[in-house]
């Protein structure tokens, strides 16, 4: 697990990501149940404590879920540009709140402690550098090449 959050915290500039914002991101990543319900937009139950040990599927469905709503939710040039190869887009707080949606932002921000503004403030600048780390091959990594990340 160390592995993982050593490989988000150097995704952040200056390589500093807070506990609280941590577990955002981990959340955000690791619990595809945050983007399960068939699309319909609401979170589902997850734990409070994200486990990315849980099984890379947990990591593998997070990122994916995050890639394919950040897609439908009309940043699919951007996500795609922190997949690929090349620079990274940057987004901004008031493109990622509409994409994510107000339901997981409200979730994410309960579980983390950090208020809503300030959590998505925090998403947008370190969002596309995690996203490139865990996708190095361009494309959403295999379980396999999952845990030769960790």
């Amino acid at each position: 697990m160390s592995g993982l959050e050593d490989m988000l915290r150097s995704s952040a500039p200056g390589g500093n990501i807070g506990k609280p914002l941590m577990l955002a991101l981990l959340a955000l990543l690791a619990s595809g149940a945050l983007f399960g319900g068939g699309g319909s937009g609401k979170p589902a139950s997850a734990p409070s404590q994200p486990t990315p040990d849980e099984g890379s599927g947990g990591l593998l469905g997070g990122l994916g879920g995050l890639l394919d709503k950040l897609q439908k939710g009309g940043l699919g040039d951007v996500a795609n540009s922190w997949v690929g190869p090349g620079q990274n887009k940057p987004v901004s707080p008031g493109q990622l709140g509409p994409a994510l949606g107000n339901d997981l932002i409200k979730t994410l921000s309960q579980r983390s402690g950090i208020p809503e503004d300030e959590l998505l403030k925090q998403l947008s600048q370190i969002l596309p550098g995690a996203v490139d780390k865990l996708t190095p091959q361009g494309r959403i990594p295999t379980a396999a090449e999952l845990s030769q990340l960790n």
